[in-house]
């Protein structure tokens, strides 16, 4: 791998630093008090070609790589995470109709989710089935060519205002192997049957919309059937370790975001007759902050390329989101102690970020799923 990025992606880095930088501020505040999702910029985002860089020109896209949406990600969190999120991740499932569907079902999903016509979701988590995917309950029945699909669904990333889902449902449930019992549907919210309970008091990423969702005899036709039927779990498991790539760009920009507020503090603020930055306490902060941020990045970098050149490497993407998410939280943590009582007031920037930093550890993979990953990879089975 190249360390060194070509024109097109420093240009697309500076374009994307413009635009977050510009048009954050101007939702970031509001949306996170009122929990709202920011529409117009994400439709501001779309148009400017941010969302789905990595699709086809055919649906839309730039016809660039995972790697270059990560580097979007990374300049979107590193102003502000929320915002960031509502505009990249209203694309959030759309990573398994590009793996997986048929061109029809790309026509339908991923050209109007480019454009700012659509937003999707993708709905796997259950009250009773998180870190362990393949105890999904939410069941489809087969009658004829439609799937009668019943379950319930938890913490889903624009739930209660995507038009699409990616649905992880039982549809072979007398399988002996409990991970060929899953299969992905693509599931329209707008059917009959589809409920979504918004949540609300989340300690972070507040402009981002999550819910709770309910299906009812929700009838959806065979067709809507991604990739193999039975191998849901597997599609699933590939998806993850392409999208865990940009969960961990995630990381990165909101300890960067965190860690430059730190240094302009420290430049800027006199204790006991001296600038911060003379301190050799804070200088060892920073320093530590600055080397873990540039490990987590090469990291993340790494498994971006290797997934963009036909890699795959769930044990350096696992290493990657951990190691990413650990990141984040730890700057933004040492952030808010260097800025002392300051950083524990909003108007000073740090307050958000450090509330917003922890989900990276969380979705997508615990970092204790990400560990195990790790260890299984290196000892196989034991």
């Amino acid at each position: 791998m190249n360390f060194q990025l070509d024109e097109e992606q420093k240009d697309i880095i500076r374009a994307a630093r413009e635009f977050a930088e510009g048009e954050f501020p101007n939702y970031a505040d509001d949306a996170d008090k009122n929990e709202t999702f920011p529409r117009a910029l994400w439709k501001k985002g779309c148009e400017l070609g941010f969302v789905g860089v990595f699709f086809n020109e055919t649906y839309s896209g730039a016809g660039l790589g995972f790697f270059e949406h990560a580097l979007i990600m990374e300049e979107f969190w590193r102003v502000d995470p929320g915002c960031g999120q509502a505009v990249l991740g209203a694309l959030f499932g759309s990573q398994m109709i590009h793996l997986f569907g048929t061109d029809a079902q790309k026509k339908k999903c991923l050209t109007p989710v480019a454009r700012g016509e659509a937003i999707m979701g993708s709905a796997i988590t259950e009250p009773d089935a998180g870190s362990d995917v393949a105890s999904v309950a939410t069941r489809a029945e087969l009658r004829g060519n439609v799937y009668t699909l019943n379950g319930n669904k938890m913490f889903i990333s624009n739930g209660s205002i995507a038009d699409y889902l990616t649905v992880l449902c039982v549809t072979h449930p007398d399988a002996e192997n409990r991970h060929h019992r899953h299969s992905v549907l693509i599931v329209e919210t707008d059917r009959e049957g589809y409920e979504a309970n918004k949540l609300k008091g989340k300690l972070g990423i507040r402009a981002s919309d999550t819910a709770e969702v309910s299906f009812s005899n929700v009838k959806v036709p065979d067709d809507h059937i991604v990739g193999k039927p039975g191998r849901g779990f597997y599609h699933f498991m590939e998806f993850f370790n392409h999208t865990r790539a940009h969960i961990c760009a995630q990381g990165v920009g909101v300890a960067q975001g965190a860690f430059e507020k730190a240094v302009k503090h420290v430049r800027a603020r006199v204790q006991f007759g001296k600038y911060l930055g003379q301190f050799q306490s804070i200088q060892f902060k920073l320093a530590e902050m600055a080397t873990r941020i540039e490990a987590a990045r090469t990291l993340y970098w790494r498994a971006a390329w290797n997934i963009d050149h036909g890699i795959e490497d769930h044990k350096l993407v696992a290493m990657a989101k951990w190691f990413a998410g650990e990141t984040g939280v730890y700057v933004t943590n040492e952030a808010i102690q260097i800025h002392g009582g300051y950083g524990y007031l909003g108007e000073y920037g740090v307050e958000r970020l450090y509330r917003d930093a922890k989900i990276v550890e969380i979705y997508e993979g615990t970092k204790e799923i990400e560990k195990l990953i790790v260890a299984r990879n290196i000892l196989g089975k034991m």
